[in-house]
């Protein structure tokens, strides 16, 4: 058995390996929810607060570029390429590195469902937020992740 320890772990295994996890959750759950459920169709969970609602999206986030498969396919396809041609830039520092991983595991994830459904199945549905899936959330970390890497980075490049 090996046993994986972040603190030794190499820069590529943390990527590839957050990447991977956030990959396999992502279309196995999708799958779950395509077949188990039918569209539109919602579960509560905590009844009123959050269900499982299957839903097809056919736009990015909160609903918007309705019917933009193309411009949002390609839009992914633009940040997989940018994330992986500068791959050798890509921060050692667990946060720089995983925020980079969630990014790119996230763009994936919805990409798949693109190219092959021509839709985005999203099915965490809290109420008072349109539904959304592990894909956008890893994206959303990602971006938040990364976000605050900077920002530590720039506080140390002035000290």
């Amino acid at each position: 058995m090996i046993f994986l320890r972040l603190g030794v772990m190499k820069k590529n295994q943390l990527f590839w390996l957050v990447v991977l996890i956030v990959l396999i959750l992502d279309q196995l759950i999708k799958l779950i929810i395509k077949t188990k459920l039918i569209v539109n169709q919602s579960v509560p969970v905590i009844k009123n607060i959050f269900h499982i609602t299957y839903i097809q999206n056919t736009g990015a986030g909160f609903g918007i570029l309705k019917g933009q498969q193309t411009a949002l396919i390609w839009f992914a396809v633009f940040i997989i390429g940018v994330i992986l041609y500068n791959y050798d830039k890509i921060p050692k520092d667990w946060l720089g590195n995983s925020s980079i991983a969630l990014i790119l595991a996230g763009a994936i994830g919805n990409l798949i469902d693109r190219l092959f459904l021509r839709y985005v199945i999203d099915f965490l549905d809290f109420r008072i937020w349109p539904a959304f899936n592990i894909a956008d959330s890893a994206l959303t970390l990602g971006v938040i992740g990364f976000i605050i890497y900077s920002f530590r980075q720039e506080k140390k490049s002035k000290k």
